[in-house]
């Protein structure tokens, strides 16, 4: 295809896009405005499956399809990751060097750690309920294992952290959505649909049918992909260093 086709093909493309933004822009309703028509549909369908978390119903239940591409594009970085930042033939890994941490550093941190964790765990846990979720519950989770860097050295952090099991921690993850969504089609309904699980008593643990179990999926896969990506930049930064010929 020549450059000018694909600017022909461009502006054909923008143009389409532009007249249909331009004819969306006509129906919204007024800035500042009591008349939300999608926040009124997100929140009624939110309490009809028992969800407390409005934004949760909206990403695990009402375009969870979506959030499976948001997850999917984590997952392809950290593919890309392992591809591009594997080992070469011409590195070769060293030891690190034993680092020397303040003790206020190494006591704050260390008590931090579990702390870190927990919250990241409940906020997973509680993303049908308040604030947060799978995403968010994730990324804190990862947080919390990299703080025993920061409070001792390399060498304690890649102790409790074996990069293949989060990797297929990391798939795992993604696995589970895509396998929640498989469900909804092997019921009868559509893809990730949530109508296979009761939903429960509103504002419970157990409330909102299949959202708990796809932010579960999420915090999991989110929380090991951190990892594996820090794990990946960190050992090309500390362990990894090319071989110079002699």
């Amino acid at each position: 295809m020549s450059r000018r086709l694909r600017l022909w093909v461009l502006a054909v493309g923008a143009s389409g896009l532009a007249v249909l933004l331009g004819a969306a822009c006509f129906r919204l309703p007024d800035f500042g405005g009591d008349v939300h028509p999608y926040g009124d549909r997100a929140v009624r369908a939110a309490l009809a499956r028992h969800t407390a978390n409005v934004v949760s119903a909206v990403n695990f239940d009402q375009r969870a399809f979506d959030t499976l591409g948001e997850e999917s594009i984590l997952f392809a970085a950290v593919l890309g990751t392992i591809v591009l930042l594997r080992q070469t033939r011409d590195e070769r890994p060293v030891a690190p060097a034993p680092a020397r941490v303040a003790p206020p550093v190494r006591r704050y941190a260390l008590v931090l750690l579990p702390v870190t964790l927990l919250v990241g765990l409940y906020v997973v846990a509680h993303g049908q309920l308040s604030p947060g979720g799978g995403f968010q519950g994730g990324v804190v989770a990862a947080t919390a294992l990299h703080l025993l860097y920061i409070a001792v050295d390399y060498r304690a952090l890649e102790r409790i952290r074996p990069v293949g099991l989060y990797e297929v921690g990391d798939a795992a993850g993604e696995a589970a959505y895509l396998v929640l969504g498989l469900a909804g089609l092997l019921g009868g309904s559509a893809f990730l649909a949530n109508t296979l699980l009761p939903y429960g008593t509103f504002n419970t643990l157990a409330s909102g049918g299949t959202v708990p179990l796809l932010n579960a999926a999420i915090g999991m896969e989110v929380a090991c992909a951190v990892i594996v990506l820090l794990a990946r930049f960190l050992d090309q930064a500390v362990e990894i260093e090319e071989e110079h010929p002699t």
